[in-house]
């Protein structure tokens, strides 16, 4: 058994993928991102729009595995392939935490208050 999983085989057309989404940020994501980059939430460092196998995270630290997804109205319509794709990182070791864009425009302390949380309780 390995003592470090880590979903491998990220492609060109993903890493691809990444860079079009990082250069096109939601207004959302932009808002957090703002909070997140440069180790401004309690010195963890988080990647913006990052590949990990065929998956693309919203916001990712490697240092606590802990994936940050933002749902827009799109997620409404694909929560089972939203709940398959956080089962597949479960079991590499990754959680993954969701928000609404609207609780992130509209009550942004909070969230950062449960990334906080997630962040140092795993």
């Amino acid at each position: 058994m390995k003592r470090n999983p880590r979903i491998r085989g990220t492609i060109p057309e993903v890493e691809q993928a990444a860079r079009h989404l990082r250069a096109n940020l939601t207004p959302a994501e932009r808002v957090l991102w703002e909070a997140l980059r440069n180790k401004r939430l309690k010195g963890l460092r988080f990647r913006c729009q990052h590949p990990v196998g065929n998956f693309i995270l919203d916001f990712y630290c490697a240092s606590c595995k802990l994936a940050i997804e933002l749902d827009g109205e799109i997620h409404e319509h694909q929560q089972e392939y939203d709940h398959e794709r956080s089962e597949k990182l479960a079991e590499y070791g990754y959680r993954v935490i969701r928000f609404s864009n609207e609780e992130v425009i509209n009550n942004l302390p909070q969230v950062l208050a449960k990334i906080e949380q997630e962040a140092f309780s795993g």
